[in-house]
Order: structure tokens, then sequence, then C-alpha cells
């Protein structure tokens, strides 16, 4: 379970609480991100596809089913690509590809507002493009954790993952991914909208589409439960 730009394992779990009575669940913080050390910086995503493989060969795992949300459902997917052979199934919640000119230009300008005037002030822009106004106004608390978490990661880490994330590009290879794949994105998702997704779906040799009605980009933390239902039915279906 690989989690996105700033975030935590803990936000997995969730998932975990609905899952781990039918399979083993293992969740890790990003390098450079809560209880994980930074290794070297900068770093790409090649250094987080090894991370997960040292990761699995320290666990004595030999195969698994990855699943990733936004940075980490690039992630996934790269590592499927580098060790097909370790890979069951693919999880790509929250994630991008297919993405226009339009669509680079809007990321890049989020990252020019940040490395000009800090993290911090564009927080606010990030939270309204993550939750539901809905949510927002109902949960506080969860939007508070998640600001502390952003706020508590290496300014230069985030500005690094957030680099990955918006330069990435998996359209010229996910047509390679021979996995079974759940992709799955919030039908109000700005970033990372039902566009990109049905072009993920489109290129993968073997997916289904999920699109979750009237929410954004922080599915786990707003609709854990729809997502889990959703995970577990693709899981089982896996065995």
């Amino acid at each position: 379970m690989i989690h996105g730009i700033g975030s935590r394992r803990s936000t997995w779990e969730p998932l975990i609480d609905q899952l781990e009575d039918r399979f083993t669940c293992v969740s890790y913080d990003l390098r450079g991100h809560g209880e994980s050390p930074l290794t070297e910086s900068p770093f790409g995503l090649d250094e987080l596809v090894e991370d997960l493989e040292a990761l699995r060969e320290k666990l004595g795992i030999d195969h698994a089913h990855v699943i990733g949300h936004s940075l980490g459902g690039m992630i996934g997917p790269a590592y499927a690509r580098a060790h097909p052979d370790r890979v069951l199934s693919l999880g790509l919640l929250s994630t991008a590809a297919g993405r226009t000119e339009e669509d680079r230009s809007k990321l890049q300008a989020v990252i020019a507002a940040m490395e000009e005037k800090g993290i911090e002030p564009v927080l606010n822009t990030l939270v309204q493009r993550w939750y539901t106004d809905e949510f927002i106004e109902a949960r506080p608390d969860a939007i508070e954790a998640r600001i502390k978490q952003v706020v508590d990661t290496s300014a230069d880490v985030f500005l690094n993952v957030f680099h990955i994330y918006a330069e990435t590009e998996m359209g010229p290879w996910l047509n390679e991914i021979a996995a079974p794949s759940l992709v799955l994105t919030g039908e109000l998702d700005g970033g990372c909208n039902p566009r990109l997704n049905q072009f993920i779906h489109e290129e993968l040799q073997n997916s289904d589409l999920v699109i979750l009605p009237e929410l954004k980009h922080s599915i786990l933390v707003e609709s854990p439960g729809e997502v889990a239902g959703h995970v577990s039915d693709f899981l089982m279906r896996q065995l």
C-alpha cells in the first residue's frame, strides 16, 4: 500500500481494517516521509520503485497485490513494469496519465507558486482540490491532520515528490503492464479526473474502471468504506 505526496502509511488504516481478515496488508512511509529516512535528495521515480523492491525483499514476500494512491498510483505500475514477476495485481487510485499540455501547465503553476511563496501559503488551494466542501466543513479534524502531515514533511522532500508526480507520464508504457488492475478515482478530482483515468483504463491490458460519484482526490480519507468495498471485490476476484 503506497501513499501519495506528503502523506503517511496511516492513511491506509481504514482500508486495512476492512481487508486484514483476508489479506496480509503492508503499508509503509515513502522516503523522507513519516518514519522513513531521507537517503539522498533529489530522487526520482526509479528510486521510489527500488525502495519498494528493497522492502519486498526484506520482508520475504514473493508476490503481492500492489495498490497506490496519487503518486503511489504511479509507483505501483512503474514497479510492475520493473518487476513484473512480483506483482499479482495493481490498484491505481486517484492517479493520472495522458495529461494534456494544459493539465501539465496547471501543475507546473502550482509547483511554481510553492517554490516562490512556500508550501504553507498554497495549502488552502490544495485542500480545496483534495476534499469536497461538505467534508471540509464536517471534518475539520481530518483537514488539520492532513495539513500537519504536509507541514511536518521536509519542504525539499515535498517539492521533490510533487515534481515526480507532475513530471511522470505513464502513457508511453502502460500498455506493457499485464497485471490485472483496478483503476479508481473521484468524479470531481480535478488533477486525476475521470478523463485521465479512462485513458489509463484503455491503455492497460486488463483493467476495471470505477468512478466514485461526488468525490475529489482524498478518497481514502473521505470515503474509505466505499473504496474498501471496490478494492475488496477486485482482490477477491483475483484469488
